[in-house]
């Protein structure tokens, strides 16, 4: 006897009660496959992360409309494809501790190249903060010390996220 496969996706914030509660499940499934399609392009050689824009998108899919705050880091191969998508540290509607040292042993687990870290801000203004700016200067001084060159840092909020590279941060 052979088992029937289902076509049915199971949603990425089935789990997390805290996770977009407003959508309706079929508009979470729309996303939950809209994810996929990103990540199943991106990993494909060739593709790669070669623009804010594309970064953004990709990022705003997974982190916008969260009621907490989320930091995630996208890590990269030497030609900037993804290798993996990680939300390391989980806050509160205000902030989220970040530690360098768990960032630097993921990046060497993923024998990560390059990162782009990413970030929600819960109240809707992609605006970094000055504490936003210092822990991406220390995340930065702690991955040169394993040759790993950080690409971008991108807050997410309400509309467009904001990109540390396009404004110079980086």
């Amino acid at each position: 006897m052979t088992k029937k496969k289902t076509n049915q996706m199971a949603s990425p914030w089935a789990n997390d009660p805290l996770r977009r509660p407003h959508l309706p499940e079929q508009e979470e499934q729309l996303i939950a496959e809209a994810i996929r399609c990103l990540e199943a392009r991106y990993q494909v050689a060739g593709d790669c992360m070669s623009s804010p824009e594309l970064t953004r998108d990709y990022l705003k899919l997974r982190l916008y409309g969260l009621t907490y705050e989320v930091f995630a880091v996208l890590y990269l191969d030497n030609r900037h494809r993804v290798i993996q998508y990680r939300e390391l540290f989980r806050g509160t509607i205000d902030g989220a501790s970040v530690h360098p040292r768990e960032v630097v042993r993921e990046c060497l687990h993923w024998n990560a190249s390059a990162v782009i870290f990413a970030h929600n801000h819960p109240s809707g203004v992609a605006e970094p903060s000055q504490a936003d700016i210092q822990i991406t200067k220390r995340l930065q001084q702690a991955l040169e010390l394993i040759d790993v060159r950080v690409l971008d840092h991108i807050v997410i909020g309400e509309g467009e996220g904001t990109s540390f590279a396009e404004r110079g941060l980086i």
